[in-house]
């Protein structure tokens, strides 16, 4: 069963869905098991699984010289969405990226999946690499998510990115894509950013999750202007607590949005981490209740750093 139609079939009821990371290189999978131990028995609806491209890093040689090599700090994605959907039984989807990826890097994924049995994708564009100014996608890969989107499409077609049919297609692969209520950080407005979504939507996109925020409103500002735009797919609002005091620096640099000022105030007067955690506990209960009291029953947690917090949200809602 797609994504869409899990959606479509608890429209009532209210639900929630997560997001989890590969383990870092050389990591076992205990601590990601240990996070879906914690989460499992709320019933949460599906599991994404994230996708990190590889990245340089720089090592000084013995005679001195600096040698710069690529690495892939958290691989597996593919390997680690089978591994939850066979022990868990719950819906997995892989992140797909363009990321550090070219096209036949993609149509192997595609196969491999395909193999598992597993049909839900999230399709993204990726973040640049951190050496970068600006997103450079690998010699034979993507500059954006549209392109991998119609790659997809031709290969639910039955055909392979060089034009050769596929002698046996396999199952077919339903996708969501990912939205900002406060704009991707390259777009250089929002209007610009709803009609890339729109573009998503058209060529096949069947729900989308929102960037985390800390503000409904502008959730809602953003939901009601894609509705202008005759955006139709689900947008599930994507939520994560706020956890740690560190937070409030780094969040609103890494993911370019604002904290409201109400939650920044009463940030700035907590002294540590477990202050700063039960505040989030609160702001994020209140925030789901009020989505919640305007009509939104699907609700996507980021985990990282804030399972516990999570776990206690679910509990009090």
């Amino acid at each position: 069963m797609n994504i869409f139609e899990l959606l479509h079939n608890n429209k009532t009821e209210k639900h929630f869905s997560f997001e989890v990371l590969p383990p870092l290189k050389g990591n076992g999978t205990t601590s990601l098991f240990k996070t879906i131990d914690i989460l499992k028995d709320y019933n949460p609806l599906f599991i994404n699984i994230t996708n990190h491209s590889s990245e340089y890093i720089y090592k000084e040689l013995e005679n001195g010289l600096i040698e710069r090599r690529r690495v892939h700090r958290r691989p597996g994605t593919v390997a680690i969405a089978a591994a939850i959907q066979n022990k868990y039984r719950i819906p997995v989807i892989p992140h797909i990226i363009c990321s550090g990826a070219t096209k036949d890097d993609i149509e192997y994924e595609l196969l491999d999946l395909q193999f598992l049995g597993i049909s839900n994708l999230f399709i993204l564009r990726g973040d640049k690499a951190h050496e970068d100014k600006h997103f450079t996608p690998v010699k034979g890969g993507y500059a954006h998510a549209t392109e991998l989107i119609e790659q997809i499409n031709r290969f639910n077609e039955g055909y392979f990115v060089d034009g050769t049919p596929i002698k046996h297609p396999g199952h077919h692969f339903d996708y969501g894509v990912a939205c900002y209520p406060e704009k991707h950080e390259e777009a250089p407005n929002l209007e610009q950013d709803l009609i890339h979504l729109k573009e998503k939507q058209d060529l096949g996109a069947q729900y989308a999750v929102t960037q985390l925020f800390y503000d409904n409103q502008k959730y809602f500002d953003f939901v009601d202007k894609a509705r202008d735009m005759g955006i139709t797919i689900p947008i599930i609002p994507g939520i994560k607590p706020f956890a740690k005091l560190s937070q409030l620096t780094i969040v609103p640099k890494t993911f370019h949005i604002d904290y409201p000022e109400e939650l920044a105030t009463e940030a700035l007067k907590c002294k540590t981490d477990e202050e700063a955690k039960s505040l989030g506990i609160e702001w994020t209960t209140h925030q789901i209740e009020d989505l919640y009291k305007h009509g939104i029953k699907n609700v996507h947690f980021y985990t990282v750093s804030a399972v516990d917090s999570v776990k206690e949200i679910l509990n009090r809602l």
